[in-house]
């Protein structure tokens, strides 16, 4: 059965199906657990809704409970056990002891619960969209942000020729797929969407994300009222880069009473610099800073008008950016524009600390039939072009260098003459060639159904089930971090050190000592490296206990202090 199994009977009554319920949630008194101190997130995960999942997630019945499953799994995100092999190196029995159990599932017997969890495809798209209108519910904020932007997952297997994407943070065109994510202001996520052929951030915004923040994203009476007296007035904003610069898709937005704001991709000659001032800026980070801001309206060519504010930086670069949220002042805007970057911190630290690009799965699944995907003959003619378009520009380089000196011999006169010559006849050549491709791309289709490719340029798409479940529980657990970050700021002298000292915590031993009597389960959390840490960890633990949580399964009530390790009342030595 394994190390640490300690509850044999009810094991082998689990493995004839006897057992007729999952095993009981029992705390032991225990001394020194090993990263113990993950239990301080518990409050904070059942906040954020990991346990409020839909009726259709369901287990046969076994030793291991439905929601010790979820705890396991989001527990394993919070102290950085990155994939689900990685557990047959933790001790099974100190796990077993956080979770009121002898040991946790082995690995094998985890994999195979996730697998039963994700068995239909779409359910972990309903229970994310789920969680994200609770999520969405819960913002305070009168003037709603909503952040759009791709995350580029690159594939290095060989199980499927997925098409290639332009990756910014390795500068190099790899086979990969796009996740589009939707972030709040200060970068917590609500949903992504997968593209594994990338229709561009437009198409996406048009068909995926619009749709989805129409149907999920709140809207107050007071919005209700005044969207009904100015025209002009928007129910949320929506925030992306340039990529989805399209005055045709702000027109369609605007209709919808959806503002946009992003950076403008043409904004011409730059301002003066005396229209210029200077504005005190918060940060979504809380942080106050002076920014020289200025505004104007501006009519796109679609006639559509907007508002255009630009940045004007220490070294006289004019930042553009539009938008039509016609309500909110000058500050708040570019705080909210420049706020995009949370997005990108987001990515970065999902990415190092849970995992995000991992494969959680091998195999892969058939791609819709009405996929289209760009025609490979296009995409030959459209590199060709690429390519000697560079080559004319080179050539018409050296041809403004050359300069026929003072001073040259006849000789040096016509080989000066020759070469320019030569380079001419070189330019013209290529210039032919270049019209020759483009009226072939021209007459070419650019985009077909993926079923109209060529047998052997056909591509499947990376299984996305068990990927979107195990994701939706790194949102869940990086919103529980956040929440907890958030209370540690508020008494750290280096709010920059907030995420490294809550990872510290989780990582720190604690002592567990439960009372049947008081209905309570005391987590004792052990000295911190400092004593200034000590004491943001009680203000921590204070504001733990205010919240009354109970722990899943049982009816003991979770109370959280700091001391050095004991034997608890009751314990042998």
């Amino acid at each position: 059965m394994g190390y640490a199994t300690t509850r044999v009977l009810e094991r082998v009554l689990a493995s004839v199906g006897k057992l007729g319920a999952p095993a009981a949630t029992e705390f032991e008194p225990a001394c020194d657990v090993a990263g113990g101190g993950v239990l301080a997130a518990v409050p904070a995960l059942l906040a954020q809704g990991l346990l409020r999942r839909p009726p259709s997630y369901q287990l046969p019945q076994g030793f291991y409970g439905i929601d010790s499953i979820f705890l396991v799994l989001a527990l394993m995100a919070l102290a950085r056990i990155r994939s689900l092999e990685q557990l047959r190196y933790q001790a099974p029995g100190e796990w077993g002891t956080l979770l009121g159990l002898d040991r946790i599932p082995e690995v094998r017997t985890l994999r195979e619960k996730v697998e039963r969890l994700c068995q239909d495809p779409g359910r972990a798209k309903e229970w994310n969209a789920q969680l994200a209108k609770e999520w969405m519910a819960c913002q305070d904020s009168a003037d709603v942000y909503y952040y759009c932007d791709g995350h580029v997952r690159v594939y290095h297997g060989e199980k499927t020729p997925l098409p290639r994407h332009y990756v910014a943070r390795e500068r190099l065109c790899l086979r990969a797929t796009v996740d589009y994510w939707v972030n709040a202001m200060d970068g917590q996520p609500f949903l992504y969407v997968n593209k594994e052929v990338d229709p561009g951030l437009i198409a996406t915004l048009k068909n995926d994300v619009v749709p989805w923040l129409q149907q999920l994203a709140a809207k107050t009476a007071e919005q209700e009222q005044r969207l009904a007296e100015d025209p002009r007035a928007h129910w949320f904003t929506l925030v992306f880069d340039r990529e989805g610069y399209s005055p045709e898709l702000f027109a369609e937005l605007f209709q919808k009473r959806i503002a946009i704001l992003t950076y403008h991709k043409f904004p011409k000659e730059d301002w003066p610099v005396e229209q210029f001032r200077a504005y005190r800026v918060e940060l979504a980070g809380g942080q106050k800073v002076m920014m020289k801001l200025s505004e104007r309206g501006t009519r796109l060519s679609n006639d559509l008008w907007l508002r255009q504010v630009r940045k004007l930086t220490d070294s006289g670069h004019q930042t553009a950016m539009l938008t039509t949220n016609f309500s909110a002042p000058m500050p708040v805007l570019a705080a909210s524009m420049f706020a995009r970057w949370c997005q990108e911190n987001f990515f970065r630290y999902m990415r190092e600390q849970y995992g995000l690009d991992r494969l959680v799965e091998y195999g892969t699944e058939l791609v819709p039939d009405i996929t289209e995907v760009v025609h490979p003959q296009w995409r030959r003619l459209d590199s060709q072009i690429r390519s000697k378009t560079g080559q004319r520009q080179r050539l018409h380089a050296k041809f403004g260098a050359m300069a026929l000196s003072e001073g040259l011999s006849e000789d040096e006169v016509q080989t000066y003459e020759r070469r320019k010559g030569e380079l001419q006849e070189q330019i013209q050549h290529l210039n032919v060639e270049i019209d020759q491709l483009k009226q072939q791309r021209k007459q070419t289709q650019h985009h077909i159904p993926l079923q109209s490719l060529p047998e052997e340029e056909r591509f499947t798409r990376l299984r996305t089930e068990r990927k979107h479940f195990l994701d939706t529980i790194k949102m869940i657990a990086y919103r529980a971090e956040t929440s907890l970050v958030s209370i540690l700021r508020e008494h750290l002298a280096r709010s920059d050190d907030a995420r490294t000292l809550v990872r510290q915590i989780f990582e720190t031993e604690a002592d567990l000592i439960p009372d049947m009597t008081n209905k309570t389960l005391t987590v004792q959390i052990h000295h911190l490296t400092q004593a200034a840490h000590d004491q943001v960890l009680e203000k921590l633990c204070a504001a733990l206990n205010e919240t009354q949580t109970v722990f899943p399964g049982t009816d003991l009530t979770l109370i959280f202090k700091i001391g050095s390790s004991q034997f608890p009342p009751g314990q042998e030595v």
